[in-house]
């Protein structure tokens, strides 16, 4: 008998007691490819020697050391790596245990600001529906995930929510990729004048969004658009790039790729790929000028920011994805994983669309391709395909629809960064049987 609360607290999972590569390994010697890394954490595969070289020597240096006496020289080391290759305007960095955190400190970070500028009457968030941008309560009320969100309300701040800019549910039949963009981006102009142009601190918002809508990357010229908008009433660009960030989408960050650069980021996930918990928030000098000529200090913190293991995991894992150029076999292999993925499930009569840049693709799923009606929640399409993976040893993320009813079932695929073609074959070759076996399994079907 477990004494952990697990997630699922009926479901009996394997015990993982190794990994290598792009494999774990269970306690019954049953290997599994890693095709999510986990949930788009494990960037590097499992037990990369340069990286356990990096930590094992920290660990005889210093393990830890609070941040209100030290700095760490690992810390330090990172934030310069960090601020070398950020986008341009993002000067500093603030280091943090994963994305939840990144997250609330980003939104804390654009409050204090506003305040040190002289404009406390700025309070109201925006962000889009079918977004992830955490589990604390700060992100969650940030977040549009309405499952997650249904039983905590009670508790959220109030925020306030835009349609996401989601081509396959919301463009119009006819409408070009640049008149869906315009129209897309002209809702958060329309909510931030119905709030008070001077009243919105903060746009929120995934720049690839994650597993909540399954890898839906922005249309044409949506985040071009959304920074102006941003720009013209004095509100701060918040891009939560923890998922979609760190080289996943084949440019170390997403927003590289559409020309954008927001005040703040957070980064999470693939910074440490695993090897240790570790997020953070890159912030504009703009910001970091308002608070050190102002109050001089941010007035948060976490015990375990700026921890030296951590540091020490994320600029390893950095430095293996720039010495091994990581990147160009992510978009070489993305590309293949969209070719095969298209080539196997492109014509399946439950799979919608697939979409994504790089090594970061979801598959929707849907009860009927010509209308685009999504599976009935309650069958729980996801855990089937779950299970149905990992009887084939795969592991992939699957997600169910939405509460509001649009939203189909989705898999997020987020496999390492060093995957090979041979690699990339069977995890397309397992994931069209598990959904073959999982939708079959349904009624009606």
């Amino acid at each position: 008998m477990t004494r952990i609360l697990h997630r699922a607290i009926h479901s009996r999972i394997p015990v993982a007691v190794g990994g290598r590569g792009i494999e774990l390994f269970d306690a019954e010697g049953k290997a599994y490819i890693d095709a999510s890394g986990g949930a788009a954490v494990s960037c590097l595969g499992h037990a990369h020697p340069a990286v356990l070289a990096a930590l094992h020597e920290q660990l005889d240096r210093l393990a830890y050391a609070h941040t209100g006496f030290f700095t760490s020289e690992a810390a330090e080391a990172l934030a310069d790596l960090l601020v070398e290759d950020a986008p341009a305007g993002l000067g500093h960095v603030y280091l943090v245990s994963g994305g939840s955190e990144a997250v609330e400190a980003a939104l804390k970070m654009a409050r204090q600001y506003f305040v040190e500028k002289g404009e406390p009457q700025r309070r109201h968030i925006i962000a889009r529906r079918q977004s992830y941008h955490g589990n604390t309560l700060g992100a969650l009320a940030a977040g549009g995930n309405e499952w997650r969100r249904a039983q905590f309300k009670p508790l959220l701040i109030e925020t306030h929510h835009i349609d996401p800019c989601y081509a396959y549910r919301l463009q119009e039949p006819g409408e070009s990729d640049e008149t869906y963009a315009a129209r897309a981006a002209q809702q958060l102009e329309d909510k931030i004048l119905e709030l008070g142009a001077d009243e919105v601190i903060a746009f929120v918002a995934e720049t690839v969004v994650g597993a909540t809508a399954g890898a839906v990357p922005p249309v044409a010229d949506y985040l071009k658009r959304i920074r102006a908008i941003c720009d013209r009433y004095g509100v701060l660009l918040i891009l939560d790039e923890v998922m979609c960030g760190m080289g996943r989408t084949g440019t170390l960050h997403a927003c590289e790729q559409d020309g954008v650069a927001p005040d703040l980021m957070t980064i999470a996930k693939g910074l440490g790929g695993g090897y240790q918990p570790v997020g953070a928030v890159l912030l504009s000098d703009r910001i970091f000028e308002a608070f050190s000529n102002g109050s001089g200090f941010f007035q948060h913190g976490h015990t375990y920011m700026g921890h030296p293991m951590a540091a020490a995991a994320g600029l390893a894992v950095q430095q293996v994805i720039r010495r091994e150029n990581l990147l160009a076999n992510v978009v070489a292999m993305g590309d293949e994983l969209e070719r095969q993925l298209t080539e196997r499930l492109g014509n399946h009569h439950h799979v919608g669309d697939i979409r994504g840049r790089g090594l970061f693709r979801g598959v929707e799923l849907v009860a009927d391709r010509a209308s685009k009606r999504p599976f009935d929640p309650k069958l729980k399409l996801n855990a089937l395909i779950k299970k149905e993976a990992m009887a084939r040893g795969l592991m992939v993320y699957p997600m169910g629809g939405t509460i509001d009813g649009r939203l189909g079932d989705h898999v997020l695929l987020a496999p390492p960064f060093i995957v090979d073609r041979p690699d990339i074959g069977r995890i397309v070759e397992r994931l069209g049987d598990a959904i073959d076996a999982a939708t079959s399994a349904l009624p009606n079907a």
